[in-house]
Order: structure tokens, then C-alpha cells, then sequence
């Protein structure tokens, strides 16, 4: 015969005497919004602006290891495509022990592997050797998720809807960042110093983890309740709050990180859902960036069929050798730089929408819209119109990841949530990993067909976000009780005479 979770019998034993108790959740709520967020926000944040950093890199030294090497165009992509791979595969595995040894251990690690593998890449002696060791800064990256996460465990419920979305601010600044620096450090010193200095920002925030502590819902769902309850108290302290009265309860879960969970009937159709939406706003968002550089040299006048001709037609040495050497020159920065910018465009109204309309509506939306814009981009326009529908277009699929991102980390329990979190951002490498063949490969064969792909993907996820079956909008962050456990819960609130008061508490 099965015996009650201790947790319960302790809850039962502090009721009966008439002692207060509260939950995690409680204790965040009551606490509130201060300081101790504010430096949350700052430092967790900043891990935006190293993975920007060290995502973006590609992108910005992609023409010179070109010529090093003498690459051609699918040697280049498969540099972006193997990045993608070591993150999908990481962020499974990272997740995972996020879930059983704690998010701030990962995060660390993660930024340790990142910072190493970046560095030993600016020594690389050969393309294989490149391809290899950015696939392993791949990886590490992939670990810097759990900064969301823990941002998210510490936030008050009406503020995630608010907080989350600004973390984008940092994605940008990091993006910005190496374009500067690329367009500074390239042209003089070389690639390989880019890369060095990129890597000083990620190690520089090592340095500040130690002012994090690792999440209270972490430490409670373990068991490890008093180490939950000092960091809770020394949030109150930092924020001129209080922690409620009472003990600190809440169910520990002795299996944790299991992958069957999240196929689990109670959540299977959520996490297919959210897989499929991963997946094709990582598709769309790569795909945008990387097919930038040949939508600006399309005519967008004229349309495909000047550049179907202007391809035929072009015999030059340059267009039949293997190493194509285009390095960005001012006006490419410059190009880079807006496009780029348009990740913020929406930030405010995403904002809005997702604390008016819901996760779900808003995400509808946006992808709707970027289906649309896909489209657009095939009208016979002014260059500064190709212009202007890739600011739209970086704009909505900022929006859209930062929708994914708050649902992802709210929908699941606590116990789930960072193999939840590690699960989608390996769907999402996935669709990361696709996108260069499309953008590079499909596009220079059919214009259309590769803009009517991309159209159709974000198509299906509009219908995947709207019919999610949970909308995380003003809900609690999960624990993950069993029913087994409720059930015990039933059976000992009768046992006590003061069993309604209990129920209301819990209620």
C-alpha cells in the first residue's frame, strides 16, 4: 500500500496546529518587483548580448574564412548549419541536468564551454577545424537559456508579460555589437581577432553569477526548502520586503527531468504544438538573416526575372570561381545595422499584446503577419521598400520569439521546465539549421518558392499557436503535483478538524 508524501503529513501536522505555511510562488508574489529584479534583469539579461554575439559571428566573418579557404557557397552554410547542430543537441542534454543539479550550475558551465571553444576558434587551422570547434560553441551557448529561466522563477506573475520581452533590448545590443566591432576589427587586424574579442564579454559576466543565487523553485521542488527559503529571504531583504508568515512548503518530487513528462498525455499536445511552433519561427528568423545579402542585391524593380537574367549573364572570372571574395564594405554595415534594428521595432506593442490579448492570440498574430511580409517581399519595389520589409520582418520574428519564450517557460511545472525549455531549443535549431539551404540554395533557384515556404511554415504556426490548448496569460507558475499526491492530500484533510480552513488556505 502507497504512503502519503511526507510533504503532505507535514502540511497536515502545521495546519492542525494552527501554523501558517506558503509556497514559493506566494513568497514571490508577496515579495514583489525591487532591486534584487533589477539586477536579475541586468545580469541575466546580458546573457542575451554574449549569444547574440557569438550567433551573429557567422554572419560578419563568413566572407573572410570564404577567401581564406576557398569555400564555396554550401561549405559557408554548412559553418551556420553545424553551430545549429551542436545547440539543438546541447540544449537536450543541458536541460536535463538543469532539471536535476540546478539552472545556475548549467548557466555557468555553459559560459565557461561557450567562452573556451570561442577562443580556441580564433586559432583554427583549417576550415574543418573551424566547423568543428563553432559547432562546440554552439553547444555551450545553448546552456545560456537557463538565465531566462531563472529570470522567470524570480519574476511575479504580472510582471513576466512585461519584464521577458525587454530581454530583447539585449539580443540587440549584442547584435549590434559585432557589427561594429566587425566592421572595425575586420578590415585591419583580421577575423581571428573578432573572435577573441567577442569572447571577452561572456567571460567578463562569469564574474557576476556569484550575485545570482539559484531559483528558490529549483531548491524547494529537490526538497532543499531551507536553501529556498534563505534565498527568498535575502530577495526580501534586497527589496525592502518581507517574506509571509509560516513554513515554507511545497511538494519535492524525487523523479525529475524526465523526458516521457512532456509526452505525457496531460501535456502531449501542448509540447507538439510548441515544438512545431519553435521550429518554424527559428526557420523564419534565420531564414530573414541569412537571405538579407540577396534580397539587397536582388532588383527588387525589375523582379526575378532580371536576376534569372542578370545570373545568366554574368561570365565574369569572379562568378565561376570558388572563392567568391565579397567583403561587406561600409554600405553592407550600414544595411546590417537596420535590418538588425528592427528586432526592437515592436517590442512595445508586443508587450500589450501579449498582457491584453494572451500568449496565444498575440503569437497568432505576429506569425500571421510575418507570413504575410514573407510575401511582400516579392513586389517589384524600391530598394529602400526591400529595405523596409526586412526591418518589418526582423521586427515581427523578434516578436515572435519572444512570445515562444514566455509561454515555454510558463506553460510547464517546475520540475519539466528546463527540459521543456532545452527540448524546444533543440526543435528550434532544427529549423535553424534548414533555413541556410532554403535561403542560399532554394531562393538563387525559385524566388517565389522559397518566399511561399517560408510563408507557408509561419502559416502553420499562426494555427498552432491559437489552438494551444493552455493560455499562460495571469496563471501561476506550475509545481507539478501528482495526483497520487492530491489524492493523500484529500484523504489527511479529513483527519484534521480544522480541514476546511486548510482547504481554503490551499485553495
Amino acid at each position: 500500500m502507497a504512503t502519503a508524501p511526507k510533504e503532505f503529513c507535514v502540511l497536515i501536522f502545521f495546519s492542525c496546529l494552527g501554523q501558517k505555511t506558503f509556497t514559493v510562488e506566494e513568497a514571490v508574489e508577496t515579495i514583489g518587483f525591487g532591486r534584487f529584479h533589477i539586477m536579475l534583469f541586468l545580469i541575466m539579461g546580458s546573457t542575451g548580448v554574449v549569444e547574440a554575439m557569438e550567433i551573429m559571428l557567422i554572419a560578419v566573418v563568413s566572407p573572410l574564412i570564404r577567401c581564406e579557404w576557398q569555400l564555396q557557397d554550401w561549405q559557408v552554410a554548412l559553418v551556420t548549419t553545424m553551430v545549429f547542430f551542436g545547440y539543438m543537441v546541447f540544449s537536450i542534454v543541458l536541460g536535463l541536468l538543469a532539471d536535476r543539479y540546478g539552472r545556475w550550475k548549467i548557466l555557468l558551465l555553459s559560459f565557461l564551454w561557450a567562452a573556451y571553444f570561442s577562443l580556441l576558434t580564433s586559432f583554427a587551422p583549417s576550415y574543418a577545424w573551424f566547423v568543428f570547434l563553432r559547432a562546440m560553441v554552439g553547444g555551450g551557448v545553448s546552456g545560456h537559456a537557463q538565465g531566462l529561466i531563472i529570470k522567470t522563477e524570480f519574476l511575479p506573475t504580472k510582471y513576466r508579460g512585461y519584464m521577458l520581452p525587454l530581454s530583447q533590448v539585449f539580443w540587440l545590443a549584442g547584435s549590434l555589437l559585432i557589427i561594429g566591432l566587425a566592421s572595425v576589427v575586420n578590415p585591419t587586424i583580421g577575423w581571428r581577432w573578432l573572435i577573441r574579442i567577442a569572447s571577452i564579454p561572456g567571460i567578463l559576466l562569469i564574474l557576476v553569477f556569484k550575485f545570482i543565487p539559484e531559483s528558490a523553485r529549483y531548491n524547494v521542488s529537490t526538497g532543499n526548502a531551507g536553501a529556498a527559503l534563505a534565498t527568498l529571504q535575502r530577495i526580501a531583504r534586497i527589496n525592502g520586503a518581507a517574506v509571509p508568515e509560516g513554513h515554507l512548503r511545497e511538494p519535492a518530487q524525487e523523479r525529475r527531468g524526465r523526458f516521457k513528462d512532456l509526452i505525457h498525455p496531460k501535456y502531449l499536445r501542448t509540447t507538439l504544438q510548441i515544438w512545431i511552433i519553435w521550429l518554424g519561427i527559428a526557420f523564419a528568423y534565420y531564414g530573414v538573416i541569412l537571405a538579407s545579402a540577396e534580397l539587397l542585391e536582388r532588383d527588387p524593380v525589375c523582379g526575378s526575372a532580371a536576376l534569372a537574367l542578370q545570373d545568366s549573364s554574368d561570365d565574369s572570372e569572379e562568378s565561376h570561381s570558388p572563392c567568391h571574395c565579397h567583403f561587406f564594405g561600409p554600405a553592407a554595415y550600414q544595411s546590417m545595422i537596420i535590418s538588425t534594428a528592427g528586432e526592437i521595432a515592436l517590442n512595445p506593442v508586443n508587450i500589450l499584446s501579449i498582457n491584453l490579448l494572451g500568449r496565444r492570440l498575440s503569437l497568432c498574430i505576429t506569425m500571421g503577419c510575418t507570413a504575410l511580409f514573407f510575401l511582400l517581399l516579392n513586389i517589384c519595389t524600391s530598394r529602400a521598400g526591400m529595405v523596409g520589409f526586412l526591418f518589418m520582418l526582423r521586427a515581427l520574428v523578434s516578436a515572435n520569439f519572444n512570445t515562444i519564450y514566455i509561454y515555454t517557460a510558463e506553460v510547464y511545472p517546475t520540475t519539466m521546465r528546463a527540459l521543456g525549455m532545452g527540448t524546444s531549443g533543440a526543435l528550434c535549431r532544427v529549423g535553424a539549421m534548414v533555413a541556410p539551404f532554403i535561403s542560399q540554395v532554394l531562393m538563387s533557384a525559385s524566388f517565389l518558392g522559397a518566399l511561399c515556404l517560408f510563408s507557408s511554415v509561419c502559416i502553420i504556426c499562426a494555427i498552432s499557436a491559437v489552438t494551444l490548448p493552455i493560455e499562460t496569460k495571469g496563471r501561476a507558475l506550475q509545481v507539478g503535483t501528482t495526483p497520487q499526491e492530491l489524492l493523500w492530500l484529500r484523504k489527511l484533510l479529513g483527519t484534521c478538524d480544522d480541514a476546511a480552513r486548510i482547504q481554503a488556505q490551499l485553495s
